[in-house]
């Protein structure tokens, strides 16, 4: 319902505004790649009625643009090796700099950092408002390609917004504080940031996520009706009743009309009783 919920609202900012809606498959982590999760992925999109816009990206083929992205940082002296290993930075908040004057074992498998020295960095979110973060103090020098040489989401959603012509990013409020990062290196590589907006997450009770609880069920494909109903309400749609007797194609429209990203509200609360 989270993820129903997420697209939905990128879905009809998009086609409210006259705009394109585009689909893109992030599974630069192949090793933990699911068999066939993409295409269940795409034909729950489809059944629900969110038709996408031209081709359908998938980062694990375009490790070619993220490699030219990483030598424009290497060529600007941005970058440094890192031989430090998750567990050995398990303690630690942010990166503390260990490698920033060479790997401290040159013959250990190195990642790749991007040195932040300072960088605050303040945007306005469409949905959030103001918001303000010290890349520097809040994560350190960033990791743009792991040891196991797999790039990084950061540096990989960043080209890739880049070269897709991407203007307006509708994502879950998890992303709010990678997005500094993101336009700083943004900044880095001489490229124009999107805008933001960042609708909050279905919440348990107890203010855990619903994706991570034992409610998080996989949507039924079989009844999208009702469950795009209820992610209406969500969106502060107000559906009437009437609606639940529409073609999905004609939900979607009435949706689409009534459309206001303002308002969203900045987070949910018990959604599960509504």
């Amino acid at each position: 319902m989270g993820s129903l919920y997420t697209a939905a609202a990128s879905f009809l900012d998009a086609r409210a505004n006259g705009g394109t809606w585009l689909v893109r498959v992030e599974d630069l982590d192949g090793p933990r790649v699911v068999p066939g999760s993409a295409d269940g992925i795409l034909r729950t999109l489809s059944r629900f009625g969110l038709e996408w816009d031209g081709d359908v990206v998938h980062q694990s083929h375009r490790g070619d643009r993220y490699a030219a992205a990483l030598d424009i940082l290497r060529a600007r002296g941005l970058t440094f090796q890192c031989s430090c290993s998750r567990l050995q930075l398990a303690e630690d908040d942010r990166y503390p700099g260990h490698c920033r004057q060479g790997p401290l074992k040159p013959n250990a498998p190195c990642a790749t950092r991007v040195r932040v020295d300072q960088a605050t960095i303040q945007f306005t979110d469409r949905i959030q408002g103001t918001f303000r973060q010290d890349v520097a103090a809040a994560v350190g020098d960033m990791l743009v390609r792991r040891r196991d040489q797999l790039f990084a989401y950061v540096l990989a959603v960043v080209v890739d917004d880049a070269a897709q012509g991407v203007t307006q990013v509708v994502r879950g409020a998890d992303l709010l504080d990678n997005t500094p990062r993101q336009i700083h290196l943004q900044q880095l590589l001489g490229l124009k940031a999107p805008d933001y907006a960042h609708v909050p997450l279905l919440m348990e009770g107890d203010g855990k996520k619903l994706a991570k609880s034992r409610r998080s069920v996989q949507l039924d494909g079989g009844t999208p009706l009702p469950l795009l109903i209820k992610v209406f309400d969500l969106l502060d749609l107000s559906p009437p009743p009437e609606l639940g007797l529409a073609a999905i194609p004609e939900a979607w429209g009435w949706a689409t009309a009534k459309w206001k990203i303002d308002r969203v509200p900045k987070r949910l609360t018990s959604h599960l009783e509504r």
